[in-house]
């Protein structure tokens, strides 16, 4: 099987893993609570990584089918500055709290998942949590380490920095806007649940794993 066949079965597999996993969460009863409160889905961290991840995916796919598309190319590389890290801090963040602590990242009516320890939260099946949690890190660290060039210090020092920060800086903004919208309620019970000193932690926290994310696979490149 040729290397372009293997990146245009990846590509194409992610992408629909992806949207069926939307989809389906769409269609689950939890859906109806998520679309009541101001920001919808995309209050969550998960579904604003898959949208970049899934749209980083299609656009590999049409340069897997169209490889002189060179405007595609560029923007490719822009989007992996964001969705790259980011999928890496959502997937390095969800499935240990998960795992150790379900009552931080879960709530009764708030964001679902496939977990047993916790049968009084709303869950998803695992299919669902799988496309939404794990897919997208999986895909993407795959593109890069086996068809992607690695970045260069300067894109390194300058550009990987500047995109977690100016992405950190929105996110904050915008959750918490969001929650002064829905009666202080956050995506996240670690969220809700801290006074503004802590959240600023976590959002500069988070931050900062998703630049050390990207510079330590940047470095992990063959």
């Amino acid at each position: 099987m040729g290397s372009r066949t293997i990146r245009i079965l990846l590509h194409s597999t992610a992408a629909v893993l992806m949207i069926n996993g939307y989809h389906g969460l769409t269609k689950l009863p939890i859906n109806t609570f998520i679309s009541s409160q101001y920001g919808g889905h995309l209050q969550y961290l998960t579904i604003q990584g898959l949208f970049i991840t899934c749209a980083t995916a299609l656009i590999s796919l049409i340069l897997d089918l169209i490889p002189s598309m060179s405007t595609l190319k560029s923007l490719k590389r822009i989007l992996l500055y964001i969705s790259m890290p980011l999928s890496i801090v959502i997937s390095s963040i969800y499935w240990p709290l998960l795992l150790l602590a379900t009552q931080l990242i879960l709530q009764s009516d708030g964001e679902p998942s496939s977990s047993s320890e916790a049968s009084q939260l709303v869950r998803i099946p695992l299919h669902l949590d799988l496309a939404l949690h794990a897919v997208p890190a999986i895909t993407l660290l795959a593109d890069f380490l086996l068809f992607e060039r690695k970045y260069s210090r300067a894109e390194l020092l300058y550009g990987a920095p500047a995109v977690s920060i100016l992405y950190t800086i929105f996110y904050a903004w915008w959750v918490e806007r969001c929650a002064s919208f829905n009666d202080g309620r956050f995506p996240y019970p670690f969220l809700t649940d801290n006074p503004i000193e802590t959240r600023l932690a976590i959002y500069a926290g988070a931050g900062t794993l998703a630049f050390s994310s990207f510079w330590l696979i940047n470095k992990l490149h063959p």
